[in-house]
């Protein structure tokens, strides 16, 4: 038998789709999808963000300075 991998963009999505196999008498598994950023490291820059102490930097200014345009 073949099985689908679904990606479901929301919550709401991934609920539904539980509530359907169940519903079914499917037998589904769920896996955290893994990311290549230290959870840790996001975190900190998210509340960097909400206290307001952050500093933007134009990407043109970056690249600008190293000769390309």
């Amino acid at each position: 038998m073949e099985a689908i991998i679904l990606h479901p963009k929301n919550k709401t999505q991934l609920s539904l789709l539980k509530k359907l196999a169940k519903e079914m008498g499917m037998l589904f598994e769920t896996k955290e999808e893994e990311t290549p950023y230290n959870p840790e490291f996001v975190n900190r820059i998210l509340n960097k963000r909400k206290d307001g102490n952050f500093t933007t930097i134009d990407t043109t200014d970056v690249w600008g300075s190293l000769g390309f345009k």
